[in-house]
């Protein structure tokens, strides 16, 4: 199956900050500074659609929507405990 995409359909990532930006940046070596990343990310109006498509699809590298992984490892736990809770 393929799905037809018309040229006028905007998407997030169309909108985004990070748009033309060297993706490498978003992706730092392990220990490396992720200042720039997050500075690029700071105020970019679809920052909230980004994090959630990292969250949804289990992005496990790189900066998203503003966050580190180990930032959206705690993102995650925080969810599945307030999920836990809200069922209890």
């Amino acid at each position: 199956m393929q799905i037809e995409v018309h040229s006028d359909e905007r998407t997030w990532q169309d909108e985004a900050n990070c748009l033309g930006v060297d993706p490498d940046l978003f992706f730092p070596e392990r220990g490396a500074s992720t200042r720039e990343a997050k500075e690029v990310c700071h105020g970019c109006v679809v920052r909230e659609d980004c994090l959630e498509y990292a969250l949804a699809n289990g992005e496990k590298f790189g900066i998203w929507g503003g966050l580190s992984e180990r930032e959206r490892r705690r993102l995650r736990r925080q969810r599945a405990q307030t999920a836990r809770r809200d069922t209890a």
